[in-house]
Protein backbone atom coordinates (compact mmCIF):
# COMPACT_ATOMS: atom_id res chain seq x y z
CA UNK A 1 0.00 0.00 0.00
CA UNK A 2 2.82 2.41 0.91
CA UNK A 3 4.69 2.35 -2.40
CA UNK A 4 1.44 2.32 -4.38
CA UNK A 5 0.11 5.37 -2.56
CA UNK A 6 3.42 7.18 -2.93
CA UNK A 7 3.23 6.63 -6.68
CA UNK A 8 -0.34 7.93 -6.56
CA UNK A 9 0.80 11.06 -4.75
CA UNK A 10 3.49 11.65 -7.37
CA UNK A 11 0.89 11.24 -10.10
CA UNK A 12 -1.45 13.67 -8.40
CA UNK A 13 1.36 16.20 -8.06
CA UNK A 14 2.12 15.99 -11.80
CA UNK A 15 -1.60 16.31 -12.48
CA UNK A 16 -1.71 19.45 -10.35
CA UNK A 17 1.13 20.91 -12.39
CA UNK A 18 -0.66 20.09 -15.63
CA UNK A 19 -3.96 21.49 -14.34
CA UNK A 20 -2.25 24.71 -13.36
CA UNK A 21 -0.78 25.13 -16.84
CA UNK A 22 -4.17 24.51 -18.46
CA UNK A 23 -5.85 26.99 -16.12
CA UNK A 24 -3.13 29.53 -16.87
CA UNK A 25 -4.00 29.37 -20.56
CA UNK A 26 -7.76 29.47 -19.96
CA UNK A 27 -7.55 32.40 -17.57
CA UNK A 28 -5.80 34.50 -20.20
CA UNK A 29 -9.25 34.89 -21.77
CA UNK A 30 -11.69 34.18 -18.93
CA UNK A 31 -12.24 36.49 -15.96
CA UNK A 32 -12.26 35.20 -12.40
CA UNK A 33 -15.76 33.96 -11.37
CA UNK A 34 -15.94 35.96 -8.13
CA UNK A 35 -15.64 39.45 -6.71
CA UNK A 36 -15.89 42.32 -9.19
CA UNK A 37 -16.17 39.88 -12.11
CA UNK A 38 -18.89 37.66 -10.62
CA UNK A 39 -21.68 39.44 -12.48
CA UNK A 40 -20.27 38.14 -15.77
CA UNK A 41 -21.05 34.55 -14.74
CA UNK A 42 -24.51 32.97 -14.56
CA UNK A 43 -25.96 30.42 -12.16
CA UNK A 44 -26.90 30.16 -8.47
CA UNK A 45 -24.80 32.04 -5.96
CA UNK A 46 -23.69 31.81 -2.35
CA UNK A 47 -22.97 34.56 0.19
CA UNK A 48 -19.28 35.46 -0.01
CA UNK A 49 -18.49 34.59 3.61
CA UNK A 50 -20.13 31.17 3.45
CA UNK A 51 -18.52 30.39 0.10
CA UNK A 52 -15.01 31.23 1.31
CA UNK A 53 -15.33 29.26 4.54
CA UNK A 54 -16.82 26.23 2.80
CA UNK A 55 -14.42 26.06 -0.12
CA UNK A 56 -11.32 26.34 2.07
CA UNK A 57 -12.56 23.83 4.65
CA UNK A 58 -11.04 20.63 3.12
CA UNK A 59 -7.55 22.13 3.34
CA UNK A 60 -8.11 22.64 7.05
CA UNK A 61 -9.80 19.30 7.67
CA UNK A 62 -7.25 17.06 5.89
CA UNK A 63 -4.18 17.92 8.02
CA UNK A 64 -6.24 17.72 11.21
CA UNK A 65 -7.53 14.32 10.14
CA UNK A 66 -4.02 13.08 9.39
CA UNK A 67 -2.76 14.33 12.75
CA UNK A 68 -5.44 12.27 14.49
CA UNK A 69 -4.55 9.04 12.69
CA UNK A 70 -2.29 6.44 14.27
CA UNK A 71 -0.79 5.70 10.85
CA UNK A 72 0.70 9.22 10.55
CA UNK A 73 4.10 7.84 11.48
CA UNK A 74 6.19 10.60 9.94
CA UNK A 75 4.61 13.20 12.22
CA UNK A 76 6.85 11.93 14.97
CA UNK A 77 9.58 13.88 13.15
CA UNK A 78 9.84 17.62 13.88
CA UNK A 79 10.49 18.70 10.26
CA UNK A 80 7.24 17.02 9.18
CA UNK A 81 5.36 18.61 12.06
CA UNK A 82 6.69 22.07 11.24
CA UNK A 83 5.90 21.79 7.54
CA UNK A 84 2.39 20.50 8.14
CA UNK A 85 1.88 23.27 10.71
CA UNK A 86 2.93 25.84 8.08
CA UNK A 87 0.29 24.49 5.74
CA UNK A 88 -2.30 24.31 8.50
CA UNK A 89 -1.72 27.84 9.81
CA UNK A 90 -2.51 29.30 6.41
CA UNK A 91 -5.81 27.48 6.18
CA UNK A 92 -6.82 28.26 9.75
CA UNK A 93 -6.58 31.91 8.72
CA UNK A 94 -8.31 31.39 5.36
CA UNK A 95 -11.14 29.24 6.74
CA UNK A 96 -11.82 30.54 10.23
CA UNK A 97 -10.65 34.17 10.12
CA UNK A 98 -10.58 35.67 6.61
CA UNK A 99 -14.20 34.88 5.59
CA UNK A 100 -15.62 36.60 8.66
CA UNK A 101 -13.64 39.77 8.02
CA UNK A 102 -15.17 40.23 4.55
CA UNK A 103 -17.17 43.41 4.28
CA UNK A 104 -20.08 43.28 1.86
CA UNK A 105 -18.50 40.80 -0.53
CA UNK A 106 -20.38 40.06 -3.73
CA UNK A 107 -22.18 36.66 -3.86
CA UNK A 108 -19.97 33.91 -5.29
CA UNK A 109 -21.19 31.68 -8.15
CA UNK A 110 -21.90 28.21 -6.78
CA UNK A 111 -19.85 26.47 -9.44
CA UNK A 112 -16.80 28.55 -8.46
CA UNK A 113 -17.20 27.46 -4.84
CA UNK A 114 -17.52 23.82 -5.90
CA UNK A 115 -14.36 23.99 -8.02
CA UNK A 116 -12.42 25.59 -5.17
CA UNK A 117 -13.75 23.01 -2.70
CA UNK A 118 -12.66 20.18 -5.03
CA UNK A 119 -9.17 21.63 -5.40
CA UNK A 120 -8.76 22.12 -1.66
CA UNK A 121 -9.83 18.51 -1.06
CA UNK A 122 -7.41 17.29 -3.75
CA UNK A 123 -4.47 19.41 -2.61
CA UNK A 124 -5.25 18.95 1.08
CA UNK A 125 -4.98 15.20 0.66
CA UNK A 126 -1.80 15.50 -1.40
CA UNK A 127 0.10 17.78 0.99
CA UNK A 128 -1.15 16.28 4.26
CA UNK A 129 -0.76 12.66 3.28
CA UNK A 130 2.75 13.15 1.90
CA UNK A 131 4.01 14.96 4.99
CA UNK A 132 2.32 12.64 7.48
CA UNK A 133 3.23 9.33 5.86
CA UNK A 134 6.13 9.56 3.40
CA UNK A 135 8.34 12.65 3.64
CA UNK A 136 11.74 11.93 5.22
CA UNK A 137 14.05 14.72 6.38
CA UNK A 138 17.51 14.81 7.92
CA UNK A 139 17.91 15.51 11.62
CA UNK A 140 19.57 18.87 10.86
CA UNK A 141 16.75 19.99 8.51
CA UNK A 142 15.79 22.93 10.76
CA UNK A 143 19.28 24.44 10.61
CA UNK A 144 19.91 24.04 6.89
CA UNK A 145 20.02 27.31 4.88
CA UNK A 146 17.39 26.09 2.40
CA UNK A 147 14.93 25.26 5.18
CA UNK A 148 15.53 28.56 6.97
CA UNK A 149 15.21 30.54 3.74
CA UNK A 150 12.01 28.69 2.86
CA UNK A 151 10.49 29.36 6.28
CA UNK A 152 11.43 33.05 6.10
CA UNK A 153 9.93 33.31 2.63
CA UNK A 154 6.74 31.55 3.78
CA UNK A 155 6.36 33.80 6.83
CA UNK A 156 7.05 36.99 4.86
CA UNK A 157 4.57 35.97 2.19
CA UNK A 158 1.86 35.24 4.73
CA UNK A 159 2.38 38.62 6.42
CA UNK A 160 2.20 40.40 3.05
CA UNK A 161 -0.94 38.48 2.11
CA UNK A 162 -2.77 39.24 5.37
CA UNK A 163 -1.66 42.88 5.42
CA UNK A 164 -2.71 43.39 1.80
CA UNK A 165 -6.14 41.87 2.49
CA UNK A 166 -6.44 44.28 5.43
CA UNK A 167 -5.74 47.24 3.13
CA UNK A 168 -8.32 46.07 0.61
CA UNK A 169 -10.98 45.58 3.30
CA UNK A 170 -10.51 49.09 4.61
CA UNK A 171 -10.52 51.00 1.33
CA UNK A 172 -14.13 52.10 1.88
CA UNK A 173 -15.40 53.82 5.00
CA UNK A 174 -18.71 52.65 6.51
CA UNK A 175 -21.55 53.61 4.19
CA UNK A 176 -19.33 54.12 1.14
CA UNK A 177 -19.67 52.08 -2.04
CA UNK A 178 -17.70 51.68 -5.24
CA UNK A 179 -14.04 50.90 -5.84
CA UNK A 180 -10.94 52.82 -4.82
CA UNK A 181 -7.27 52.58 -5.67
CA UNK A 182 -5.40 50.53 -3.02
CA UNK A 183 -2.48 52.39 -1.46
CA UNK A 184 0.09 51.44 1.13
CA UNK A 185 2.27 48.40 1.70
CA UNK A 186 3.25 46.58 -1.46
CA UNK A 187 0.29 48.14 -3.26
CA UNK A 188 2.64 51.07 -3.83
CA UNK A 189 4.59 48.78 -6.14
CA UNK A 190 2.14 46.23 -7.57
CA UNK A 191 -1.56 45.92 -8.31
CA UNK A 192 -1.95 42.45 -6.79
CA UNK A 193 0.04 42.65 -3.56
CA UNK A 194 -2.15 40.01 -1.91
CA UNK A 195 -1.52 37.58 -4.77
CA UNK A 196 2.21 38.27 -4.62
CA UNK A 197 2.21 37.48 -0.91
CA UNK A 198 0.33 34.22 -1.34
CA UNK A 199 2.59 33.10 -4.18
CA UNK A 200 5.67 33.93 -2.10
CA UNK A 201 4.18 32.01 0.80
CA UNK A 202 3.80 28.77 -1.13
CA UNK A 203 7.15 29.17 -2.87
CA UNK A 204 8.70 29.37 0.58
CA UNK A 205 6.77 26.29 1.64
CA UNK A 206 8.04 24.44 -1.44
CA UNK A 207 11.61 25.51 -0.73
CA UNK A 208 11.44 24.35 2.88
CA UNK A 209 9.68 21.10 1.99
CA UNK A 210 11.82 20.44 -1.11
CA UNK A 211 9.23 17.99 -2.40
CA UNK A 212 7.26 17.39 -5.59
CA UNK A 213 3.81 17.93 -3.95
CA UNK A 214 4.83 21.29 -2.46
CA UNK A 215 6.46 22.41 -5.72
CA UNK A 216 3.29 21.47 -7.62
CA UNK A 217 1.22 23.56 -5.21
CA UNK A 218 3.51 26.57 -5.61
CA UNK A 219 3.34 26.27 -9.40
CA UNK A 220 -0.45 25.92 -9.36
CA UNK A 221 -0.77 28.99 -7.13
CA UNK A 222 1.31 31.06 -9.53
CA UNK A 223 -0.49 29.87 -12.65
CA UNK A 224 -3.89 30.69 -11.13
CA UNK A 225 -3.07 34.02 -9.52
CA UNK A 226 -0.86 35.51 -12.23
CA UNK A 227 -3.65 35.81 -14.87
CA UNK A 228 -6.04 37.15 -12.23
CA UNK A 229 -3.47 39.80 -11.29
CA UNK A 230 -3.20 40.76 -14.96
CA UNK A 231 -6.98 41.16 -15.21
CA UNK A 232 -7.04 43.29 -12.05
CA UNK A 233 -4.25 45.51 -13.40
CA UNK A 234 -6.02 46.07 -16.70
CA UNK A 235 -9.31 46.76 -14.89
CA UNK A 236 -7.76 49.44 -12.66
CA UNK A 237 -6.05 51.12 -15.62
CA UNK A 238 -9.36 51.25 -17.51
CA UNK A 239 -11.44 52.45 -14.54
CA UNK A 240 -9.10 55.04 -12.99
CA UNK A 241 -7.42 57.67 -15.14
CA UNK A 242 -5.08 58.50 -12.24
CA UNK A 243 -4.03 54.91 -11.56
CA UNK A 244 -0.24 54.89 -10.99
CA UNK A 245 1.38 53.88 -14.29
CA UNK A 246 4.58 52.89 -12.51
CA UNK A 247 2.92 49.99 -10.66
CA UNK A 248 3.78 46.52 -11.85
CA UNK A 249 1.16 43.78 -12.06
CA UNK A 250 2.25 41.29 -9.42
CA UNK A 251 6.02 41.11 -8.87
CA UNK A 252 7.67 44.35 -7.62
CA UNK A 253 9.95 46.01 -10.21
CA UNK A 254 9.69 43.01 -12.58
CA UNK A 255 6.15 42.15 -13.69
Amino acid sequence: MGSAELRLLDTLAYLECLSGCVCFLLLQRLSSPYGRYASQWRGPRMPARAAWALQELPSLAWPLYECARASAERLSSWPNRILLAMYLVHYVQRTLVFPFLIRGGKPTPLFSCILAFAFCAFNGYLQSRYLSRYAVYADDWATRPRSLAGFALWLTGMVINIHSDHILRNLRKPGESGYKIPRGGLFNYVTAANYFGETMEWCGFALASWSLPAAAFALFTFTILCPRAKHHHRWYLEKFADYPKSRKIMIPFLY
